[in-house]
């Protein structure tokens, strides 16, 4: 009777666990990462030829590429985008524009404080927390690397 249940079960697990081709889901992240790369690179070029610096074109393409992703995120339109490119939607910027954005979003029904406030850093947080501690970390060892004029 056991036998029979574990393959009754291992049949019901082989029935409702996803199945997926990598190799189309690697393509599609590759032309969706493509996608929004190019799309920003546009957005530089178009800066850069209207006599926009480098640091300035590239700081408005990020922070239009942002607004771009938080709004896209805010009309619910960004999830779907993720789940058809997966990782090649959640290039660094737009990834870190949705982790942010989702969160209070969804938690703007509770309020500024204890809603917004709390959950914004939900996914975000741990992200800024080691980038800033790995940065202290690595501009120490630079400071005292320069103390010893090795570098």
């Amino acid at each position: 009777m056991d036998e029979r249940k574990q393959k009754e079960y291992e049949k019901y697990v082989k029935s409702v666990t996803p199945t997926f081709n990598l190799w189309l889901q690697m393509l599609k992240a590759f032309f969706t990462g493509g996608i929004i790369c190019t799309a920003a690179q546009g957005i530089y070029n178009l800066f850069e030829s209207n006599g926009f610096d480098e640091i300035s074109a590239a700081a408005w393409t990020l922070i239009i590429v942002i607004l771009i992703t938080v709004i896209l995120t805010g009309l619910n339109i960004f999830g779907r985008i993720v789940k058809f490119g997966g990782a090649g939607a959640l290039v660094p910027i737009t990834g870190f524009a949705n982790g942010i954005a989702s969160p209070a979003i969804e938690y703007k029904k509770e309020g500024q404080v204890f809603g917004i406030g709390v959950k914004i850093f939900t996914i975000a947080g741990p992200v800024i927390l080691y980038g800033v501690l790995t940065s202290w970390i690595l501009g120490l060892v630079y400071w005292g690397l320069r103390v010893m004029r090795v570098v």
